[in-house]
């Protein structure tokens, strides 16, 4: 078992940054691929950044790409989203997951944190 625990979330002006943070603890991160995925309020859950076991593979969704920065320290278990250029359309609840198989797909995650909030005024 994983269990998972973000944060860092909070209220920002559109144009600021933010930097979550995704604490492991049970099992050592370097297992497992990690992401992170988001959810605004009356929509489903989305993909927003994956990152391979040592860190060397990253991919983002379209959305956030040139923006946001996933990264890990696996000496630390935790990962990390460095969010840049903040819009108020990246309001969210923010969510870490962690499983065996790459994707952008809710279905390669078997553990999920619990999310912090991300709300980005104009």
């Amino acid at each position: 078992q994983v269990q998972l625990v973000e944060s860092g979330g909070g209220l920002v002006e559109a144009g600021d940054s933010l930097r979550l943070s995704c604490a492991a603890s049970g099992r050592t991160l370097s297992s497992y691929r990690m992401a992170w995925f988001r959810q605004a309020p009356g929509k489903e859950r989305e993909f927003v950044a994956g990152i391979s076991w040592s860190g060397s593979t990253t991919y983002y969704a379209d959305s956030v790409k040139g923006r946001f920065a996933i990264d890990r320290d696996n000496a630390k278990n935790t990962v990390y989203l460095q969010m840049n250029s903040l819009k108020p359309e990246d309001t969210a609840v923010y969510f870490c997951a962690a499983g065996r198989y790459a994707g952008n797909s809710e279905r390669s995650y078997n553990y999920w944190g619990q999310g912090t909030q991300v709300t980005v005024s104009s």
